[in-house]
């Protein structure tokens, strides 16, 4: 099992799942949403009109059309209104509904963007935190999902995602 961060553009990553960070809606957004879907072509957006959404925390799983991935996994991160509506633990949740999807349909590598950190204003170094946990611990007791990639947009992304990784594996 590896569990690697990098800074980059998730919509060319050849692996099995990339994650999006979408909307309740499904249907395309800005940030990674909105590149994910132009990258992938309408297809996408054709086939998450047939899942009528998903609840913030949850994930649902589509093809990947035009994009190198298999398979995009849709999670709805949870916008930040000052940590007291429950927002770490949904976030958590969000990476444990997607790597048990990603399992679920056989996916060995995923790639995770930055959720919630971007237009929903989740504090950045607690995201990380909680991204690094569950990844962890999920790749510790996964006998299908064997790669976890965290792409990040920027380099203060990275850094906050690599201080977390670094924290938690000393």
């Amino acid at each position: 099992m590896s569990f690697q961060v990098i800074k980059g553009d998730i919509t060319t990553c050849a692996v099995d799942a990339i994650v999006n960070a979408a909307n309740t809606s499904l249907l395309g957004g800005g940030g990674v949403d909105g590149a994910i879907h132009r990258a992938a072509g309408p297809d996408l957006l054709k086939e998450c009109r047939t899942l009528h959404g998903c609840q913030t925390g949850q994930a649902k799983i589509t093809a990947g059309y035009n994009l190198p991935a298999k398979h995009v996994i849709h999670t709805p991160g949870p916008v930040w209104q000052g940590g007291d509506q429950n927002e770490p633990g949904l976030l958590a949740s969000c990476y444990r509904s997607c790597l048990r999807l990603a399992e679920e349909n056989g996916c060995r590598t995923v790639a995770f963007p930055s959720i919630s950190t971007g237009v929903y204003h989740f504090p950045l170094e607690q995201a990380a935190a909680i991204a690094v946990k569950e990844i962890l611990a999920f790749l510790e007791d996964s006998n299908v999902v064997r790669e976890v990639t965290m792409v990040c947009f920027d380099d203060k992304t990275k850094a906050a995602y690599d201080a977390a990784l670094q924290k938690k594996s000393s």
